[in-house]
Order: C-alpha cells, then structure tokens, then sequence
C-alpha cells in the first residue's frame, strides 16, 4: 500500500501541473481562435479548422499595425484613439486597456524592476514591482515617491502603494521569478527564490 501511495503521489505531482497547464493552454488558444473563428464558421462551415480565427487574428493586427504607421490610416487610427479618450466612461475603461498593454509592450515596460519593501511597524519584507516611478504628473506631492504593485498569493489580484523612493530596494531578481516566487508563497524551487533569500538575509 506504501508503494501504491507512493505512486500515486508522485503521478499527482508529475501529471497534474502538466494537465493543468495544457487546458490552461488550450483555453487561451480557443478564446483566441473564436475571436475570429466566430465570424468565419458560417462561411467555411464543415472547412473551417480550429486554428483559423487565431491565424486571421493575428493576420489582421498585424495589418492593422502596419497601417498605422502609414500616414492616412495612421490619423484615422490616431482620431479614433483621441475620440475614445474623450468620451465619458469609455476613456476610462479604455486607458486602462491601452496603459495595460503598453506597460508589458510598450518601450517603457513596467514590472521590470523588483522591488523589496519593508511593511511599516514591522520588520517583515514584501516583495512588489515598479509599475513608475513618476508620480509627479499625477500629484505633485508624490514626486518623490514610486508606484509599487504587491501582487498576492494564489492570485493575480494585488495592492498598489505609493511609497517614498529612499524607502523601496531594487533588488537583482528576475521579474519572472519574483513573481513565481510571490504566486506560489513562496514556494518555488527556482533560482528567484535562491536570489530573494539571500537578499533578505
């Protein structure tokens, strides 16, 4: 029975992050196929192959950023952007999308920088990540402080807190292992968590 406990346990740890991670790849890939594939189906019926829409996709943006770069489309593009940060409610919804998306794409990439701050009244650590480090334009009062995303465990949900400059560590982390190491607990083998601890020492 303890060789078949044993087994068991080890199948759980070997087969199930890989099942969890092909139907986690698998969802992705169908949410972006239907984002076209939707469209295409009623036209290609039983010729339509799972694949297509996240071809066409990819096809069409593409195209769509070729175009903004030529001068005509790239101002009817450019009056649409300015259209939709002027009207109510949708700028809002909007910003947060285009600010979202520049900030992992963009040339001024956010959670690039790992930073480690100290929570106050304690001497415990948190790990989080510059999002910008500029918050002058946004209050004058905070020139001198950073945006820091503290992601939590278990989940992409998060804090963000502006805290003064001389108060947050860059630390030397990779972003990517700092975040599996806040994701998992702390639990992850990687080198992150090697690099996190004798940092914190």
């Amino acid at each position: 029975m303890k060789s078949v406990l044993k087994n068991f346990i080890n199948g759980i740890l070997t087969i199930v992050p890989i099942i969890l991670v092909i139907y986690v790849i698998y969802k992705i890939f169908m949410f972006l196929d239907s984002l076209l594939g939707n469209v295409l189906k009623p036209y290609l019926q039983e010729r339509y192959i799972p694949g297509i829409g996240l071809l066409t996709t990819l096809v069409l943006i593409t195209i769509l950023g070729w175009l903004s770069t030529r001068f005509i489309t790239g101002s009817i593009i450019k009056l649409i952007d300015r259209l939709l940060e002027k009207t109510p409610f949708v700028k809002t919804v909007y910003s947060v999308i285009k600010d979202t998306v520049h900030s992992f794409l963009g040339d001024k990439k956010s959670f690039s920088k790992v930073a480690m701050v100290t929570i106050p009244g304690t001497n415990m650590k948190s790990l989080g990540f510059i999002t910008t480090d500029n918050l002058k334009a946004f209050h004058e009062p905070l020139s001198e402080h950073v945006a820091v995303y503290v992601p939590q465990t278990f989940q992409v949900a998060g804090f963000t807190f502006l805290i003064p400059k001389n108060e947050v560590e860059i630390i030397d982390v990779k972003p990517e292992d700092a975040m599996k190491f806040i994701l998992s607990g702390g639990m992850t083998s990687s080198n992150g968590q090697k690099s996190v601890n004798e940092n914190s020492r």
